[in-house]
C-alpha cells in the first residue's frame, strides 16, 4: 500500500529506468524509490531536512541525492520524460512549490538612504556644490 504523496507503481515504473544504479565505488546507494518518497514528503510539507520521518532513511541521505541530481540534472531529465508522457496521456498534474523565504528581501532593503553617508562628505562627493555655493556668496 502506497502512503499518502508517495509515488504510485505506475509513476515508479516510469521514471525506474532513467535513473542511474548509483556510485561506483563505496556502500551501495539506499533504494531510490524511499529517498525519492523523503524528498517528495519533505517538498510537499515543507518542513527542515532533519524532520524527515524514519520510514525514509536517514534525513542526509534524502538530502545529499537531492543535492546531487540538482547538479547533475536527473531532476530536469525525470521532470522533461514525465512531460512528455503526460502531453501524450494528459494525466499528469503538475504541482509547483514556492517557498515565501524566496521572495522577501532583507530589511535594510526597506528605504534608500536620502542623505550622503559620512563617508561619501569625507572623500568630497559634496564639494563641487559647496565651492560653487561659496562662490556665489563671495560675489
Amino acid at each position: 500500500m502506497v502512503g499518502r504523496g508517495e509515488l504510485p507503481d505506475t509513476a515508479w515504473a516510469a521514471i525506474t529506468l532513467l535513473l542511474l544504479p548509483g556510485g561506483q565505488r563505496g556502500r551501495p546507494w539506499a533504494d531510490h524509490r524511499k529517498v525519492i518518497n523523503g524528498i517528495l514528503w519533505k517538498v510537499r510539507t515543507g518542513a527542515p531536512w532533519r524532520d524527515l520521518p524514519d520510514r525514509y532513511g536517514p534525513w542526509q541521505t534524502c538530502y545529499d541525492r537531492f543535492v546531487r541530481w540538482r547538479r547533475d540534472g536527473t531532476w530536469e531529465r525525470l521532470l522533461a520524460h514525465v512531460q512528455a508522457k503526460s502531453d501524450t496521456v494528459s494525466d499528469v498534474l503538475i504541482e509547483v512549490s514556492l517557498d515565501s523565504t524566496i521572495i522577501r528581501t532583507h530589511q535594510h532593503a526597506a528605504g534608500a538612504r536620502h542623505l550622503p553617508s559620512q563617508a561619501d562628505a569625507k572623500k568630497g562627493l559634496y564639494t563641487l556644490w559647496t565651492r560653487r555655493l561659496g562662490a556665489a556668496e563671495a560675489a
